[in-house]
C-alpha cells in the first residue's frame, strides 16, 4: 500500500476527514457550552385576546436556557402550546440573541360540556370564556363532526328566524337540536338523512314553528308536533 500513490491518496483524504469532523465536533460543543451569545429577549406574535403576558412569561421560566445554539426551541414551543387558550405556537431562532414565537389562539365556537370549549376548527380545548355560545354534547371524539354539522343545522334553521343553542349527539348517535326560540328537534341517526328532513320541514313550517315546544323529524314521510301544554 505504501508505495501506492492512489491508495496513499485514499488514506490521507480519510484522515484529513477524520480530522475536520473532529474539529467540528468540538467547535460545536464548544459553541452550545459558550456563556457567549445568551437569549436575552423573546418576542411575541400574534393576535392575543384571551392569553396574558404574565401566562406567557410563567410558562417559558426554565424553559428558555442554554444560548443561542443550545436553546431547545421545541420544549419552548411545548410549553406555549399548554398554554389554555394557545392552539398552536411557532418559535425560531432571530440572531444573535432573540426568539421569536408566533402564537395563534383558539376562536371559540361552542361550549362542550362544563368546563371545556370547542373552537372552529373542531378542536376541544379547556378554557374560560363569557361570550354567549352555543352548547355541544356528544361522545369524546365526535367534536369535529358536531362542528361541521352546526354549520349545517344552523344555515338550515335560518329561515325560521331562530339561532342553534344546543347539538346534542345522544350516546346512540342520534341528532337532537334546541334552537333559541325554545323548540326541540329530533333529527334521528343518519346525519345526512337529518338534514334533508330538517331542510323540508323548515321549508313546510316557517315561522310557525314557534308554536310548537317539540318536534320529532325521525319519520321519513313526515313529523309529529307537541305544544308547550302536551296538547297537539
Amino acid at each position: 500500500m505504501w508505495d501506492n500513490p492512489r491508495q496513499l491518496n485514499i488514506l490521507a483524504g480519510f484522515l484529513v476527514g477524520l480530522v475536520v469532523l473532529a474539529v467540528s465536533l468540538t467547535a460545536l460543543q464548544m459553541a452550545l457550552r459558550s456563556p457567549l451569545w445568551p437569549i436575552r429577549e423573546v418576542t411575541i406574535q400574534g393576535e392575543l385576546q384571551h392569553t396574558m403576558r404574565s401566562e406567557i412569561e410563567a410558562a417559558l421560566v426554565d424553559r428558555v436556557s442554554g444560548n443561542f445554539f443550545s436553546v431547545d426551541v421545541d420544549a419552548v414551543r411545548a410549553a406555549l402550546e399548554r398554554l389554555p387558550w394557545v392552539r398552536q405556537a411557532a418559535v425560531r431562532r432571530v440572531w444573535p440573541d432573540r426568539l421569536e414565537a408566533t402564537l395563534e389562539e383558539h376562536v371559540a365556537l361552542a361550549r362542550w360540556g362544563e368546563s371545556a370549549l370547542v373552537n372552529t376548527h373542531g378542536e376541544r380545548f379547556v378554557g374560560g370564556s363569557k361570550a354567549v355560545l352555543p352548547r355541544f354534547s356528544g361522545p369524546r371524539g365526535s367534536e369535529s363532526e358536531m362542528t361541521r354539522r352546526y354549520a349545517r343545522f344552523s344555515e338550515l334553521v335560518a329561515p325560521l328566524g331562530a339561532r342553534v343553542d344546543e347539538v346534542i349527539l345522544t350516546p346512540r348517535l342520534a341528532w337532537q337540536l334546541k334552537l333559541s326560540n325554545g323548540v326541540r328537534l329530533a333529527l334521528g341517526r343518519d346525519a345526512d338523512a337529518a338534514e334533508a328532513r330538517l331542510e323540508r320541514f323548515v321549508q313546510s313550517a316557517a315561522k310557525g314553528i314557534a308554536r310548537y315546544d317539540y318536534v320529532d323529524l325521525r319519520y321519513p314521510n313526515g313529523f309529529a308536533l307537541r305544544l308547550p301544554d302536551g296538547k297537539g
